[in-house]
């Protein structure tokens, strides 16, 4: 923030229009080096061969009624066959380190990079999108800093028209600059702070936390990873509006939700609709009868989890959901959900936590641990029965500001006051303020960079 970013928009805004992509490039790749240079010769590797993927893909000629029955087209959907084999295969490799111990550190963003890259071929074969010739502009899409590691993963058709022209001013910079400041705000003021909480359960060890301390615990679990991922997003938003591009938004309050179902199309949008686009719409949707829908449900929640990570709490973590949104949709048919009101709102705030518990323990036996705490059917061991009430006393204000900032109320008043010079100060003073705490706490990595 106080040495890559300012030198680098000073860069960039001295650079002809022509050429921003290039510093940008050149910047991204920097800003990689500097995460992780031990894997930025895989990042290069990736962007060319999927680069000349692409040319061949996008080649066919002019199509007619035999063109699926055509040489051009069998070699197309061969070329995309290999294509998408092969950009997974290498990130199963290395998602499979912890599992199969392959001995490969997971490289910084190649989930998010990987599915952008494969949202791009597949595009470009079905013809949706025109094959990109300038490979500066592909490798720019692929790399840009903003969203690099953590995403929003962005379809190459949000982004085509501003990588060929786009508007680089005082008022992106301020906009965007404002949003980035939000996005910090909710990392390192309520993410890092309210995430103490889950790191003291986990010193303690689960089998001396209480059945209340559990359930405090795994909710501050949740606002933690929902702060820092947020937080990361609306960053990565803010970066891109300086730049003069328009990310998609990742996040829609998703814990004013009603039901799972609900949670998971406000919760990583753009994951969520990655998988509805390229699998759950070919294999058929919600076109083919219930329980073919069911079927392809459950197929999708098994390649997020997988997409998360390969141990076998991930697996537990997309059952559970899977179960839960079908279970939903059984509800939904019979009318009962529409009668509801306040109901479905505490029902979603008592399992997500419980599903993220699942999400975050890697080990089955210390899940199997936290869960029989969570529920009474574990006995502790040197239990404190009043440990969350000490701990509600130390983190209640955390928590009040964390459910605050889950509803549409912060979101309201800075869109109303947002150029209001009172707003401007504040939010200058939450920047510096941020600066403060990671100086006086040291880095503290987006918890999203681990897939």
């Amino acid at each position: 923030m106080l040495f890559f970013l300012p030198i680098f928009f000073i860069l960039y805004g001295v650079t002809p229009s022509k050429y921003k992509n290039i510093t940008l490039l050149t910047g991204s790749l920097f800003f990689y080096a500097y995460g992780d240079l031990s894997h930025l010769l895989l990042l290069a590797a990736s962007i060319v061969v999927n680069y000349f993927l692409g040319q061949h893909l996008g080649v066919g000629g002019k199509k007619n009624r035999n063109y699926k029955k055509s040489k051009a087209y069998k070699r197309k959907r061969l070329l995309l066959v290999a294509a998408v084999i092969g950009n997974l295969c290498v990130l199963a490799f290395f998602k499979g380190d912890e599992t199969f111990g392959t001995g490969a550190a997971l490289p910084l963003g190649i989930s998010f990079y990987t599915f952008q890259i494969l949202s791009y071929l597949i595009d470009v074969y079905r013809g949706e999108i025109y094959r990109d010739h300038s490979f500066v502009r592909l490798a720019t899409y692929i790399t840009m800093f903003p969203r690099v590691a953590s995403g929003p993963i962005v379809g190459y058709d949000e982004v085509r028209e501003a990588l060929k022209k786009r508007k680089f001013n005082a008022v992106g910079l301020q906009s965007g600059m404002k949003v980035f400041v939000l996005g910090l705000a909710a990392k390192v003021l309520l993410a890092d702070r309210i995430g103490l909480l889950w790191h003291e359960a986990q010193t303690t060890g689960f089998i001396s936390l209480s059945t209340g301390m559990t359930w405090l615990a795994a909710l501050a679990y949740s606002m933690q990873l929902y702060f820092d991922f947020h937080g990361y997003s609306l960053m990565a938003v803010g970066l891109g509006r300086m730049l003069g591009f328009e990310l998609p938004e990742n996040f829609q309050m998703p814990y004013m939700a009603r039901t799972v179902r609900d949670f998971y199309r406000r919760w990583h949008i753009t994951l969520g609709r990655w998988f509805c686009k390229y699998v759950y719409i070919p294999l058929g949707g919600s076109r083919k009868g219930e329980l073919r829908t069911v079927v392809n449900l459950l197929i999708v929640w098994f390649l997020t989890s997988l997409w998360h990570g390969v141990t076998p709490n991930y697996l537990i973590w997309g059952g559970l959901l899977w179960l839960f949104i079908v279970l939903e949709r059984q509800i939904e048919r019979m009318g009962i959900g529409k009668r509801l009101k306040v109901l479905p709102h505490l029902y979603l705030w008592a399992v997500i936590p419980v599903t993220w518990i699942c999400f975050a323990i890697t080990e089955p036996e210390q899940l199997g641990i936290y869960l029989g705490r969570m529920f009474g059917l574990v006995e502790g061991i040197n239990v404190r029965s009043g440990d969350w009430i000490s701990a509600l006393r130390r983190y209640w204000y955390l928590f009040a500001m964390s459910f605050v900032a889950c509803t549409p109320v912060v979101k309201m008043i800075y869109r109303r006051w947002r150029d209001a010079k009172p707003a401007e100060l504040i939010l200058v003073a939450l920047f510096w303020l941020c600066v403060w705490r990671i100086t006086v706490e040291g880095n503290n990595p987006f918890m999203y960079l681990h897939f």
